[in-house]
């Protein structure tokens, strides 16, 4: 029966059943005095139950209910103090306070000791289904049928054994719709009144609700469960403030990079505990997102370098007023930039000085004490040699091994960029470059080896930054304020007399006397041309892997290579190698797969370290008649002078060589 009915006809409706049970029929006017849900329910219950008869009613086993009870442990948890409040506004008035699953079944129950007795003759008290099939029409019943709250008065119960009693039931949902239970109030006929509907009602809500409210706040704390362990176990560091300016969130690997506890400082004013850098406080002051900068914090007036990504805080599309900042140690990110793509194979002593030349075997005991020093090192030798490898196995075999090793060839930056190459610049300090700035070589390398080849081209300014970076250990950006400490190792090489240039002016003494502690000079392939088998060997074996065929050389290739004197050194042996495979197409290099110059087998002379082919008569009579065409311009009168030899003979001369005077002219 709904509210809008009350005051109800208990003695009309116990008519109306009447009627039913007997006739199964009513008249439209006596449907109208029924619920349309209490008339559904009379329909289905018709051919199924006996009115007059005592309900069975068969209560669930212990264990089976205490199974039922654990699956309900949540229901019943948050529904008790709602059960006992709404007991208490109706104590006294014969009641009880019922509590189901969604399947029926009576979890709780609570009331006044006269309602419980009452109930307790019918069988109707825990662990018992109160199901339209069992009992007939009632309010628990009819909840979870039409997913409703229902009002069920006295004769409106289609077994005759509950006509004394009312019931009032609305569905309990959790946070997905679904029913998950019933919450009923059980009273006396006589005390039936439509609030009841209503307060119970409202208790259903309000357990709906705490269920939802626990469901939201259970996958709240899951959720902060798993971004607290996120921040405890990422790698990068996470410091968060809010609007106000307070250190809300600082995790540990912060804390470490920053040398602060996090315990100590969450709470504390930002302000407090670090300081910026200008072009990071107009970034906060501006709330523009910041992304990699390196940088350098002030922790305690303590400098700290690290990479930083600023993050304005935002809701709703609007600015907070809080930041988060994530920050990588500066030698973390250069020693990931260094395995992502600076990295190559570990490449050992004994590989990059192969052979058992006297020579060579005496380098190698002297790059391997070398490589444990800490002292700058200079390599010597003409182009060629080999530099580049050795000083990659020299770093290999230190203790900077695990740090990035950076390579430049000075000779490839043009004087003019070569300080900002070098020593990099701060964030905005120069229009037109990049606003996040650029770090120095040297803080590239931190932790490392930086490898300059060509050291003689260095520019006297960067010499001068160079020599002081190794004697402070620290470097300053072009336009920057702040010394960024750095740990690196110098390795230097040149094929240029540093003693002439020095005494010419073009290079720093003080910086030369540096490099000249630890001094490896590299010999030239030509002065231990013993190893040439077993170098010429190696150059084979790779270029067979990379051609995908054997290669081997003809018995009488190798004398013409070591009579040779290699004025390219290595780099040549390997090109004349490569050439020479790519033409022996059944894998034998014979001596026409040479080079001209090393087929003829001719002598060479070699001076100061420049190594050039003795030359015929012949050979060198065209040789001065160019020259001199050359400075003459080909005026004939001149050349003839220049070469001490008469007009005719000279004519003579040229008309034999073949050497046209006019095109060169014309071409001049």
């Amino acid at each position: 029966m709904q509210p809008a009915a009350y005051p109800w006809d208990v003695q009309a409706l116990f008519r109306v059943w009447q009627k039913f049970v007997r006739d199964r029929a009513l008249s439209p006017a006596e449907q109208a005095r029924l619920d349309p849900v209490v008339w559904r329910s009379w329909q289905r219950c018709v051919p199924r139950l006996d009115p007059y008869k005592a309900p069975a009613v068969t209560p669930l086993a212990e264990s089976a209910f205490q199974v039922v009870r654990l699956r309900n442990t949540s229901l019943a948890a948050v529904a008790r103090p709602v059960i006992e409040d709404l007991h208490q506004y109706m104590e006294g008035t014969c009641c009880a306070v019922a509590l189901t699953d969604g399947a029926g079944c009576i979890l709780d129950l609570v009331g006044d000791a006269e309602m419980l007795a009452n109930l307790q003759a019918r069988g109707g008290l825990r662990g018992v289904y109160w199901n339209e099939g069992r009992l007939g029409t009632n309010a628990i019943a009819l909840a979870l049928q039409e997913a409703m709250p229902v009002q069920v008065v006295g004769p409106e119960h289609y077994l005759a054994a509950f006509h004394d009693l009312a019931m009032a039931a609305a569905p309990i949902h959790d946070v997905s719709g679904r029913i998950v239970g019933v919450l009923g109030i059980i009273t006396a006929v006589e005390h039936a009144h439509p609030h009841a509907l209503a307060a119970v009602m409202a208790a259903a809500r309000a357990i709906t609700n705490q269920m939802q409210t626990d469901h939201y706040l259970q996958e709240a704390n899951a959720r902060y469960s798993e971004l607290r362990h996120v921040f405890e176990t990422i790698s990068e560091g996470v410091l968060v403030w809010n609007a106000a300016g307070v250190i809300t969130h600082l995790n540990p690997r912060a804390g470490a990079i920053l040398g602060v506890s996090p315990s100590g400082v969450v709470g504390r004013p930002l302000h407090a505990v670090l300081r910026f850098a200008p072009e990071v406080q107009q970034a906060i002051e501006t709330a523009t997102p910041l992304e990699d900068v390196s940088t350098t914090l002030m922790v305690h007036d303590q400098p700290v370098a690290c990479v930083m990504s600023l993050r304005p805080m935002r809701e709703g599309g609007r600015p907070q007023g809080g930041f988060l900042m994530t920050l990588r140690p500066l030698g973390q990110v250069r020693a990931l930039v260094h395995r992502l793509v600076g990295a190559q194979a570990m490449l050992t002593l004994d590989e990059a000085l192969q052979g058992q030349a006297p020579a060579i075997r005496r380098l190698r005991r002297q790059a391997q004490r070398v490589a444990q020093g800490w002292a700058p090192v200079l390599l010597l030798g003409e182009d060629g040699v080999g530099k580049n490898p050795l000083a990659r196995a020299i770093h290999n075999a230190g203790p900077r091994a695990q740090g990035p090793f950076i390579a430049v060839n000075c000779q490839a930056i043009p004087h003019e960029l070569m300080a900002a190459e070098f020593l990099g610049y701060a964030a905005g300090a120069y229009q037109g470059l990049s606003p996040d700035g650029r770090p120095s070589k040297f803080e590239l390398a931190d932790g490392g080896t930086l490898y300059l080849d060509r050291v003689e081209a260095l520019s006297l300014e960067v010499q001068a930054a160079l020599l002081e970076v190794l004697e402070m250990g620290h470097v300053l950006r072009l336009g920057g304020s702040r010394p960024i400490p750095v740990d690196v190792r110098i390795i230097a090489s040149t094929a240029a007399d540093l003693e002439r240039l020095v005494a010419e002016g073009s290079f720093r003494a003080d910086l030369y006397r540096r490099f000249r502690v630890f001094t490896l000079r590299v010999p030239p392939l030509r002065e231990r041309l013993e190893d040439l088998p077993l170098l010429a060997q190696r150059v084979l074996e790779r270029l067979a892997r990379q051609l995908g065929r054997p290669l081997r050389l003809a018995p009488e290739v190798l004398p013409l290579l070591q009579r040779y004197p290699w004025p390219g050194n290595m780099r040549e042996l390997e090109h004349v190698l490569e050439r020479a495979a790519l033409f022996a197409e059944d894998g034998v290099i014979v001596p026409n797969h040479l080079p001209r110059a090393l087929r003829e087998g001719r002598r060479w002379v070699v001076r100061e370290g420049d190594v050039k082919p003795v030359l015929t008569l012949a050979e060198a009579e065209r040789e001065a008649i160019l020259r001199a065409l050359q400075a003459c311009r080909g005026r004939v009168k001149c050349m003839a002078a220049a070469l001490g030899i008469s007009r005719t003979t000279l004519w003579r001369r040229l008309k034999a060589l073949g050497i046209d005077v006019q095109a060169y002219r014309r071409g001049n």
